[in-house]
């Protein structure tokens, strides 16, 4: 057939934009500015004002930010393609909770996934249950008389998993009515997730804050006789929620680099740091690669629902086929990355004893070699699985690397509360994180399938995938790390 000079013009625009640049650190680097960083930002901290106060999954300000972000990654059509996944997770909404001692009302969060009371709620004797790792287990509460009383325990990890589902399901099985976790930090307590319904796992629970958990105990310990009134009601159904893609035309589609921040905020405020801050940085590091070429694959992942359990992405990761498992060359987490210390994935383990899937040391490497050339002191983060990297690493068994700040009140004393606004990120951190994101994600792009070793995939992923790691976080840590799930 004889093409006309039109159709050879378009065939030959199109050849030329698709031969752009190779990538480089430097190029990629400069593509990146705090200026477009802080934009985003300001763009999501208004979706969270003009929408109830939150970008919280199965809420509008959710919604209108799934818009933003698949409408600014649409712009580059000719160089990226973006869908939307949908998905089925678990909502919950609190509609009244009261937590009282005689005629004091204490402040109480219901954790996510808790049973309800009856209506009216129940009048029982407060008494304490067992501390530390005893907390953990039946066994614990041996000699403790908790049959048909609230329970008052400490949060705290549990070598069966969680700080709050691994305090309530021994309580249940001792006999407890009901469970009323006290904080470990002195944080103010606006989230807390028991990870999945559970109707026979569970008791009804609420979470306090420290100071209040704290003042109860010594009242105890003390020998006073406690009756107190818990009241809870919470909604639990099943919504479709949704995680955003846009994935490089180009690149060769047998070594895919997934990079990845979640999308919601926690009901309690608008999210900004967490992990708007996380959002942003991929979404100009997806802008400054438009013009790119790129030897292997990069898809940006936009999680839904994390807040709720890392509901978005456990469910993509649980879905794929053996084949597109063994597409994928690495994953890189953003999750926290404007506030607090510059903190690094303890990919080889040699800090904190748990290492990632090989690949993951060099990953890290990348990622330390770039910040102390910069002159920045370099925090090794442990992996305690409580953000989206965890399905990577358990289920996939791929390298995974990426940045943290930190959650604790020294790094971001508006963790998970209503200022994590656009006045809390601190826009020199989000920067210079962003821009060591750039050469990391310039280095894969380019030579990651030389530099990081293929892990194919023996079986088909589980569909019912739970944390099989034995991650590291210890008795007393504080989420580190983590977006602080309990899962």
């Amino acid at each position: 057939m004889k093409l006309s000079s039109v159709h050879i013009c378009a065939a030959f625009l199109a050849a030329t934009a698709a031969r752009g640049e190779i990538v480089t650190s430097e190029g990629l680097q400069n593509g990146v500015t705090e200026v477009e960083l802080m934009k985003n930002l300001k763009q999501l901290d208004q979706i969270a004002r003009d929408n109830g106060g939150n970008r919280a999954f199965g809420f509008p300000g959710f919604e209108a930010s799934v818009k933003y972000i698949s409408e600014r990654t649409n712009r580059f059509s000719r160089t990226f393609d973006t869908w939307i996944q949908d998905f089925p997770a678990n909502f919950s909404r609190v509609e009244s909770i009261s937590f009282k001692v005689g005629e004091t009302d204490y402040y109480v969060w219901g954790l996510t996934y808790s049973p309800s009371t009856p209506p009216e709620g129940v009048t029982l004797p407060l008494v304490l249950g067992p501390e530390g790792a005893a907390a953990c287990s039946v066994d614990g509460y041996a000699g403790l008389d908790v049959k048909g009383k609230i329970v008052l325990v400490e949060r705290g990890t549990c070598p069966t998993g969680g700080t709050l589902a691994g305090r309530v399901r021994p309580a249940k099985l001792a006999g407890a009515s009901n469970v009323i976790i006290y904080n470990n930090s002195p944080t103010k307590v606006t989230g807390g997730t028991l990870s999945a319904p559970d109707p026979e796992g569970f008791v009804s629970s609420g979470f306090i804050n420290q100071v209040d958990g704290e003042a109860l105990k010594k009242r105890l310990l003390a020998g006073e006789n406690i009756i107190a009134y818990f009241q809870q009601t919470q909604l639990i159904e099943i919504r479709v929620t949704q995680n955003v893609f846009a994935e490089t035309k180009g690149g060769d589609p047998n070594n895919v680099i997934i990079l990845g921040a979640h999308l919601d905020s926690v009901q309690a405020g608008p999210g900004i740091n967490d992990d708007g801050s996380g959002t942003s940085l991929i979404l100009e590091l997806l802008t400054a690669l438009k013009k790119y070429e790129v030897k292997n694959k990069i898809r940006f992942a936009w999680w839904g629902a994390e807040e709720s359990g890392l509901l978005g992405s456990r469910y993509y990761t649980s879905h794929l086929s053996k084949t597109e498992v063994d597409k994928i060359l690495l994953y890189l987490n953003f999750d926290m990355v404007s506030k607090g210390y510059f903190g690094v994935f303890d990919g080889d383990g040699s800090t904190h004893g748990l290492a990632g899937p090989p690949g993951s040391d060099v990953i890290e490497k990348l990622f330390v070699e770039d910040l102390t050339r910069k002159g920045i002191t370099v925090t090794p983060v442990p992996f305690t699985g409580s953000s989206d990297y965890a399905s990577f690493m358990d289920t996939l068994k791929k390298p995974i690397g990426g940045l943290h700040t930190g959650t604790g009140v020294e790094q971001d004393p508006c963790y998970h509360q209503a200022c994590d606004d656009y006045t809390n990120p601190n826009s020199t951190v989000l920067t210079i994180n962003a821009k060591t994101a750039a050469h990391v994600l310039a280095v894969v792009a380019h030579d990651g399938h030389n530099l990081i070793p293929k892990n194919n995939t023996n079986t088909l992923v589980r569909q019912d995938a739970t944390d099989i790691v034995q991650w590291t976080v210890t008795e007393g840590d504080r989420h580190v790390g983590t977006c602080g799930h309990d899962v």
